[in-house]
């Protein structure tokens, strides 16, 4: 298939990974992510991609700053939000709320490598270690 073509709510609202990733294109990136309650992405930063997120399930803080020890900006979001985070703006995305967060997140260009599967945050954490 050239492109990539499905019911991205359905598959959001379904997906129990931590994060999976759905395509990967020359310029963008498609993954899924699930968040536990009180559970988080991790304060992180990419210096040379954008990433937008849309919000179907859940309720979220979202932390956003000019470097790791000034985060100076806090959101909450809910289902049907959606944010972007510009290329080098710290930022992370916390589950606020009782139930579990779905959403999905573009990133341009890719993140990930093609492929990715990380059933929980432990194992992402461990496989962005490795890397």
């Amino acid at each position: 298939m050239r492109g990539w073509v499905e019911n991205i709510e359905t598959l959001t609202v379904e997906n129990a990974n931590f994060r999976q990733v759905l395509f990967t294109g020359k310029m963008a990136q498609l993954v899924l992510m699930s968040l536990a309650p009180g559970e988080e992405i991790g304060l992180e930063v990419h210096p040379d991609v954008d990433q937008f997120f849309r919000l179907e399930q859940g309720t979220v803080r979202i932390d956003l700053g000019a470097t790791e020890d000034s985060i100076d900006e806090r959101h909450q979001a809910e289902a049907d939000w959606a944010f972007i985070v510009p290329a080098g703006t710290w930022h992370n995305v916390t589950n606020v709320g009782d139930d579990t967060v779905k959403l999905y997140t573009l990133y341009s260009p890719p993140n990930h490598p093609e492929g990715t599967i990380h059933r929980t945050k432990a194992e992402a954490d461990a496989a962005e270690h490795d890397h």
